[in-house]
């Protein structure tokens, strides 16, 4: 399956750890990750921005099976989708940082533009 990144982990594991890092990223607007997991979670985050800037019961219930918290999905369709209504794309962006200490790994700051 190309296009996917495994993580390291099980399918189960990889989607609780990618809904609750999208999650944490609408809730606070940037998330410090690895470089790998920034993509990921950049991918998932731009397509429920894209589905919230169509404000239907819908997409409402989707976003709502994914995200975690009911009022970050509420902040979602009223705050957040409604900045990028006139953008197609692109709406995270990703900071490389200085590698982590203990294992070297390459770090990075995703967030909201």
């Amino acid at each position: 399956m190309p296009g996917t990144r495994k993580l390291g982990r099980t399918s189960d594991h990889r989607t609780a750890m990618l809904r609750a890092m999208v999650t944490f990223l609408f809730e606070n607007g940037k998330i410090e990750t690895t470089v790998t997991r920034a993509k990921e979670v950049r991918a998932m985050a731009e397509k429920y921005i894209t589905l919230a800037k169509e404000d239907t019961l819908h997409n409402k219930r989707q976003a709502f099976a994914f995200i975690t918290k009911e009022d970050v999905v509420r902040k979602l369709f009223n705050e957040i989708a409604p900045k990028y209504k006139d953008v197609n794309g692109g709406y995270c962006r990703i900071v490389k940082t200085a590698p982590r200490r203990g294992d070297a790994a390459e770090m990075a700051i995703i967030e909201l533009i």
